[in-house]
């Protein structure tokens, strides 16, 4: 059993003091996504990754978190959670831009692999991932911690604890089948 699965087992029993245990435990690995995300953002991007860690934090519940089942849960559901702060940012800045338009994008192997500092390419894997979600958890938990977190195979396959191998096949399916979500929605 991992420290960090050991201690969210305390925060469920209300031990004292884990919360903050488990903050200082995984708060290198959360700022090391927030890094990784944040290094493809566009150059003078307001959102720090401190800011985007402490954010994820807060709206994973602080100091009362939920009953994580173990470390593979906790960190789908950070990157789950600075996916959804970058998307919020993401809309404000497209709706202040543009009035709220859209645009095309192109989705290639390499630009899901990277996502670039593009509004709207961020906006429509999002959207897609929903469904993708419905169908497949496990290959849209690997999305989010690639796409969103900026996690490398080797790291997203032990987070969701599923062998490498397993993982690229997921990850081939998955940006397969949102490319041809995202290629319907444009069409529309």
């Amino acid at each position: 059993m991992s420290d960090v699965t050991r201690i969210l087992q305390a925060v469920h029993r209300g031990e004292p003091e884990a919360a903050e245990q488990l903050l200082s435990l995984v708060y290198g690995e959360l700022r090391g996504m927030a890094r990784q995300k944040m290094a493809r953002e566009a150059p003078g991007h307001t959102l720090q990754p401190t800011a985007l860690v402490n954010e994820a934090w807060l709206r994973l519940g602080g100091d009362q978190q939920p009953a994580w089942q173990n470390r593979a849960y906790f960190f789908t559901a950070a990157a789950e959670a600075m996916r959804r702060i970058l998307i919020d940012q993401a809309r404000k800045r497209r709706s202040l831009r543009r009035g709220g338009g859209l645009e095309c994008i192109s989705l290639d192997d390499q630009e899901l692999a990277a996502p670039t500092e593009n509004d709207d390419q961020l906006l429509a894997v999002h959207e897609a991932l929903d469904g993708l979600a419905a169908e497949d958890p496990v290959g849209a938990d690997l999305v989010k911690l690639r796409y969103f977190a900026g996690m490398k195979m080797e790291e997203a396959a032990a987070a969701l604890g599923i062998p490498k191998r397993r993982a690229e096949r997921l990850w081939a399916y998955a940006r397969a089948w949102l490319r041809q979500k995202i290629d319907a929605g444009r069409k529309k």
